[in-house]
């Protein structure tokens, strides 16, 4: 049997397709079991995160604007309450108001997430 984190576990997803390994509807490009892609792969970045334009999970905008036809929008305000955050480490789904108020780590598993992702955290959510 092959190692689920070994190099060969990476894939790229596009659209209609989305990765069976994740219980959300996730894609991305060269995604690993803990949901890095090829544009953010430090073991601190564990997250996907769901877009409004598509309800659809993505590791990154990149990954986003690679493997779909439209824009992104960012998760709405007033859905904030909805989960909109996917933990690589537990898999578990976090509302977006969860997520921002988590002080980069997981609430459930103690997974630290990426910090530097606060300065762009407007491309995800709405302000």
């Amino acid at each position: 049997m092959s190692d689920p984190d070994g190099p060969d576990a990476t894939r790229t997803t596009h659209a209609p397709a989305l990765d069976d390994r994740f219980s959300v509807p996730l894609r991305g490009v060269t995604v690993d079991p803990r949901t890095r892609c090829a544009h953010w792969d430090s073991a601190v970045d564990v997250i996907a995160l769901r877009f409004g334009c598509c309800e659809t999970y993505y590791p990154c905008a990149s990954c986003h604007e690679e493997a779909t036809d439209h824009d992104a929008e960012p998760w709405p305000r007033d859905r904030f309450d909805d989960p909109a955050v996917f933990c690589g480490r537990c898999r578990g789904r976090l509302t977006a108001s969860e997520y921002l108020d988590c002080d980069d780590a997981c609430p459930r598993c103690g997974a630290a997430f990426n910090p530097g992702c606060r300065s762009h955290r407007d491309r995800y959510f709405e302000p």
